[in-house]
């Protein structure tokens, strides 16, 4: 099968490529042009140079050796290296000339005589196969004075240089190719060992497989790929602890359940307060499992992710619960409340405070239940038996019951409720006894 890699490897290489060959390419044709237009100003210099010494000299001849109609003189004739010199007659024939090759005469032009200025006409011309650059001035009374010199050199070391760049290219690419081939299988090797462990994770289900973590960016990924495993370790943990403790819990009321359908068989031959009993009975019980599975629903379904946080006014709550509460319960509920402010689901809140009211309700048969409310610090009071030293820590565990609350209903799903709301609002929670016996359980969030 194709590396899930491979596509990334094939651009990295193609993009260093790319980058090499444009590079090299635009350093080749930007020294190409430099070169060239050196040559070319060296050129034009050196016939410059010539023609101003060709004026300088006698005008009846210009110092050049009369050459007969269609003569060539010997390249080892010449006056001056590499340049052709030659006087034209107003009638284009050549009357005086010195170089290896005679100039062509039918591209003289029309160009502003020497005499009335420093104008000349510049061409470049192919001479006997050969490439030439010429320049022409014409004279006062007629003719022309032609200097050229050819450039078959010049085409000579630029042609070198282009061969020499497109070489340096190739090379270039091909170096290119080779380091972008190691390069992109180093970047891609912790990409590629993450993808295969996101397969085998896909493939067996399981949890525990580590990936490769390191300082860049790809190690930085892994690290990720790894912090993410673990939370979804605890959460199926978390689930999986959530079902073996629901089950356990559920056994008590299903069983007594049973063995109430089980007396109702022979319901006909019970007394009256025996059918009362049983009816009370199988209402508790339902009431109870029912009561069970919706804190069940409630804990195990991540409602509070569906709920935005906004800006709680902790007095206005407060009172809220405790009114329900009274009507609820008929018991009195006392609020101290300052006017503190939190950023929370208020949703979330309030079925963690209604835990809170619901459970001192259960625990103290008699007296108020007080609910304190400072900077942050939501603290229902009571005044039933309390909580044992050895049972506080574990008070907010899932399905937790102390000896002494095993024979109240309940399920033990109320307080965990209470620590999971905190703790997903940054804040903690606490359970302490109360001067002069009760219990203080709460929780603290930050204060706006």
């Amino acid at each position: 099968m194709t590396s899930p890699s491979a596509t990334l490897r094939a651009k990295l290489v193609a993009a260093l490529v790319l980058l090499a060959a444009a590079a090299t390419v635009s350093v080749g044709v930007f020294s190409y042009r430099a070169t060239a237009d050196r040559l070319d100003v060296e050129v034009d210099r050196s016939l410059d140079e010539t023609l101003r010494e060709v004026m300088a000299r006698p005008r009846d001849a210009l110092g050049l050796a009369p050459r007969p109609r269609g003569q060539r003189r010997a390249a080892d004739a010449r006056q001056f290296d590499l340049v052709v010199v030659q006087l034209v007659r107003p009638d284009g024939t050549v009357l005086a000339a010195d170089g290896a090759v005679a100039l062509p005469t039918a591209a003289l032009g029309t160009g502003r005589s020497l005499d009335g200025g420093p104008s000349v006409q510049r061409n470049e011309l192919e001479v006997e196969g050969e490439h030439y650059r010429v320049l022409t001035a014409r004279l006062r009374g007629g003719g022309a004075v032609q200097v050229g010199r050819s450039l078959a050199e010049t085409d000579r070391l630029l042609t070198s240089l282009r061969n020499r760049t497109v070489a340096t290219v190739l090379v270039v690419v091909a170096v290119a190719a080779a380091l972008g081939a190691v390069i992109a299988r180093q970047v891609t090797r912790r990409l590629v060992e993450l993808t295969e462990s996101a397969q085998q994770i896909a493939a067996t289900g399981r949890l525990d497989i580590g990936v490769p973590v390191g300082t860049d960016e790809a190690g930085r990924l892994g690290v990720a790929f790894n912090e993410m495993l673990a939370a979804l370790t605890r959460s199926r943990e978390d689930q999986q602890r959530l079902v073996q403790d629901a089950g356990h819990e559920l056994r008590t009321p299903l069983t007594s359940l049973r063995m109430n359908i089980a007396v109702l068989r022979d319901f006909e031959r019970l007394p009256a307060a025996a059918r009362t009993r049983l009816i009370d009975d199988l209402d508790g019980e339902t009431q109870e499992l029912t009561h069970l599975v919706d804190e069940l629903v409630e804990l195990s379904v991540e409602r509070r992710g569906d709920e935005a946080k906004t800006d709680v006014a902790l007095r206005s709550l407060v009172e809220r619960v405790a009114e329900r509460a009274r009507r609820r319960t008929g018991r009195e509920v006392v609020v101290d409340a300052d006017d503190g402010v939190v950023t929370a689901r208020a949703g979330a809140l309030e079925r963690a405070l209604t835990n809170l009211v619901e459970n001192a309700v259960k625990f103290a048969a008699t007296g108020p239940i007080e609910i304190v409310v400072r900077r942050g610090r939501v603290a229902v009071l009571d005044r039933g038996p309390g909580i044992e030293a050895a049972d506080r820590p574990r008070v907010f565990d899932r399905f937790y019951r102390a000896d002494s609350a095993r024979s109240q209903p309940g399920s033990g799903l109320g307080l965990s409720i209470v620590h999971g709301v905190a703790e997903s609002h940054g804040g903690t929670v606490f359970a302490e006894e109360r001067d002069g016996g009760g219990a203080v359980i709460g929780f603290t969030l930050p204060v706006v």
